[in-house]
């Protein structure tokens, strides 16, 4: 597909606010007055920019424990997100969700589940209702690894998806690792995306630290599904940089080779798209540091409003609790 400058910037401004985002929580984590576990998404933005760029305010989007890269991209604003991380009363989900459970309504994320591979599903009833409301042109994804693809949902829902014809999109961020075990000790035949051909279902992979492959392979999903011709199914092949928890790097503790791990930073989505983008002349003179900066002060702009946010009131601990 075609992308125009303005596009390719977007791109950027996109993987930088996500990766950015991060690095902060990353900076400020050991202070501990951020009590959520995070799971970070860094070095996986570019699967979460060039797919959130198909997508419309009211797409839904349904995410995973991993999920700070997907709000962001799909536009969530970022003051409720932080001071969701502090739990303070004026998060995303009133400081009772933290880091897994982030939530912007008025963008079309419905919320996200910790639960290994509890997304699918729930993509897949937007999706029905999508279609029972006769919204044609509109869709639902579902963002999920490779470790949720073991859970038998998956392929109980590309069935459904496939037997319904739903304008769901299943977005997998293959990055080889479930918690710590690798891929290769838990699938017999690497291409997860084969799974879905089973079903009738396009099933394609794409290369996850391209950000223009994955803008290329999501435009073609989702013209795909916007024209009512069911479901498709993007396996992304990408890594994250940090341990399956928290803002350390687990090949220090062996988790990981550390060869495999350094080879995949070289590869980093957000300084490979930075580079060719200069060298096309997309990026010039003081653009960069411009977008950097603009982001930081939005940063700033979020930390400070949770900070200075209240802690909900002990009243308030059953509300919205089923």
């Amino acid at each position: 597909m075609s992308l125009t400058p303005e596009i390719k910037l977007e791109l950027l401004r996109k993987m930088l606010r996500a990766r950015l985002f991060e690095e902060k929580i990353v900076a400020v984590y050991a202070a501990q007055d951020m009590k959520t576990p995070v799971h970070l998404y860094l070095g996986q933005e570019a699967v979460a920019a060039g797919v959130s760029q198909h997508l419309n305010a009211d797409d839904y989007m349904f995410s995973t424990h991993r999920n700070h890269g997907h709000a962001l991209c799909k536009g969530a604003d970022m003051k409720p997100l932080a001071a969701e991380l502090y739990g303070r009363a004026a998060g995303c989900a009133k400081g009772k969700g933290g880091s897994m459970h982030f939530v912007d309504v008025s963008k079309g994320c419905l919320g996200t589940s910790a639960i290994v591979g509890g997304s699918i599903p729930l993509a897949a009833g937007a999706a029905l209702a999508i279609k029972q409301k006769g919204q044609a042109g509109r869709l639902a994804v579902t963002y999920f690894g490779d470790g949720a693809s073991d859970e038998g949902v998956l392929q109980e829902t590309l069935n459904f998806a496939a037997l319904h014809r739903l304008p769901v999109l299943f977005a997998c961020e293959n990055n080889f690792y479930a918690t710590n075990s690798p891929q290769k000790a838990r699938h017999a035949e690497g291409l997860i995306c084969k799974r879905a051909e089973a079903f009738g279902i396009p099933g394609v992979l794409v290369d996850g630290n391209d950000a223009e492959a994955v803008y290329g392979a999501a435009g073609k999903a989702v013209e795909h599904i916007r024209a009512g011709q069911g479901p498709y199914f993007l396996e992304f092949r990408t890594y994250r940089w940090k341990g399956h928890v928290g803002p350390d790097c687990d090949w220090e503790q062996g988790c990981r080779p550390k060869e495999e791990y350094f080879e995949w930073v070289k590869r980093c989505p957000v300084e490979s798209y930075i580079n060719k983008l200069t060298a096309d002349g997309v990026l010039k003179g003081t653009a960069l540091a411009q977008l950097k900066a603009g982001i930081a002060d939005e940063i700033a702009e979020a930390w400070a409003f949770a900070k200075a946010a209240p802690y909900p009131a002990a009243e308030e601990l059953f509300t919205d609790v089923y």
